[in-house]
């Protein structure tokens, strides 16, 4: 269960920027958790215009998954628009979003803060009009050599990455579930300073 300190997680929103060409740069990693995500609960995405997004319900659960399709910097518009007409509070979303600031597969959950100067993230505070929103936010690694940071995250992952890609997407995908099934504190505690190579229990994770 939840830990008592705050509402459950009933909206995951994974953050990224729509069509083909953005498929696999790192800005788009909050879409591939949602999708590692979806794929462990058993539940599949489907276009909704009325939210500018793709949906997908977890069967037999309050639990939804949202995926922004209004381009990284506007994203708070379809997450923010959602939860209003859900009445789901700040408190109750989970952001998931890309962080240069991270080495690749590191993961840090937060029950609030700043953007850190995450475009996509700040939108959604914008559109709450609060900083309580919690967030996992997910390490892709810096620019080599102080490159540009613009042209860096909507790079690809180079191929000596992939393997250290596909557990980073499965550990954020178990620290996203663990936040929604055990609460943030757990979340938290299991996965902020856990390095990559290990690998928590799952604590029935799969479980919303």
């Amino acid at each position: 269960m939840p830990d008592s300190e705050s509402p459950g997680i009933r909206l995951v929103a994974g953050l990224g920027n729509p069509g083909r060409e953005y498929e696999g740069t790192r800005h788009n990693i909050g879409f591939a958790v949602l999708d590692a995500m979806a794929s462990r609960l058993g539940a599949s995405f489907s276009k909704e215009p009325k939210w500018d997004a793709l949906l997908a319900k977890v069967p037999g659960t309050d639990l939804a998954l949202i995926k922004p399709t209004t381009f990284m910097n506007l994203s708070g518009e379809s997450v923010g628009e959602y939860a209003r007409f859900y009445r789901i509070p700040a408190a109750s979303v989970l952001v998931i979003a890309d962080d240069v600031a991270l080495p690749l597969g590191s993961l840090r959950v937060r029950r609030e803060g700043g953007s850190g100067g995450q475009r996509g993230l700040e939108s959604v505070l914008i559109h709450f009009a609060t900083e309580q929103v919690p967030r996992l936010r997910v390490g892709v690694g810096g620019a080599s050599g102080g490159g540009d940071l613009s042209t860096h995250v909507l790079s690809r992952f180079r191929s000596e990455e992939q393997s250290a890609v596909e557990e980073t997407l499965k550990r954020a995908s178990e620290a996203a579930l663990c936040a929604v099934n055990q609460g943030l504190t757990a979340a938290m505690n299991l996965y902020n300073a856990t390095p990559l190579s290990a690998k928590p229990e799952d604590n029935n994770a799969n479980q919303p």
